[in-house]
């Protein structure tokens, strides 16, 4: 089975991919890792991608659709995979499909993580991050985090740049430009499953394992 999974940031799309991952074989993509993969490894296309990113400049279409199609490729992912941060627009969903069609496969289902935005800058602005052990912990459920102290090795706790509320702000609003279309575009095929995003994680995999059985035996 193919998957993708939409959904804002903060929605907990890495959490329930590792899940699915572990639950049905599949493997997880995730664009950050491709690109923190291949920029490791300096290949031409990590490169590329790179003279825009030390430039401050969003990464070119073309560019992060070679690198995706350029993992699809991968014995690995024969027998399914979870898509993580991509497609984020609708061009790379259209070059997706293109490239799928041509391998004579497609999407099976496109999980919609969907939760308040005012819910997800709580969630956001509230993540701290362990200068020590990298940790992650958040004020709001972990009262060493509200004093600064990682709970694990005492270390300092710090907010990451991106977890600030105008930052965190600017990236919603982003993703209901650019990705949120694509809840519509992929509706029509009868893939997409809305998912609630604001309930406990146990919860939210309970909707998604049952979107995936509905999905496999619609096949």
């Amino acid at each position: 089975m193919n998957v993708i999974l939409l959904g804002p940031p903060g929605a907990g799309k890495g959490t329930q991919s590792e899940r699915m991952a572990d639950g049905y074989d599949l493997v997880p993509i995730s664009t950050g890792d491709i690109f923190r993969a291949n920029l490791s490894k300096g290949t031409p296309l990590g490169l590329e991608a790179k003279k825009y990113m030390d430039a401050g400049e969003l990464v070119p279409n073309e560019v992060t659709e070679r690198i995706v199609t350029d993992r699809l490729k991968a014995d690995d992912v024969t027998g399914g995979f979870i898509l993580d941060g991509f497609p984020r627009n609708l061009h790379q969903a259209e070059a997706l499909d293109a490239y799928l069609e041509g391998k004579g496969k497609g999407m099976d289902l496109v999980i919609n993580i969907e939760v308040d935005p005012e819910e997800l800058v709580k969630r956001l602005t509230g993540r701290r991050m362990c200068r020590d052990c990298q940790g992650i912990t958040h004020v709001l459920t972990d009262p060493s985090a509200a004093e600064g102290v990682c709970g694990e090795c005492g270390g300092e706790l710090y907010q990451r740049d991106d977890d600030n509320e105008a930052t965190v702000r600017n990236r919603l609003e982003v993703y209901r430009t650019e990705t949120e279309p694509l809840i519509e575009y992929y509706r029509p095929r009868g893939k997409i499953a809305d998912i609630d995003g604001a309930q406990h994680p146990d919860y939210v995999f309970e909707q998604i394992r049952d979107a995936v059985e509905n999905a496999e035996a619609g096949k």
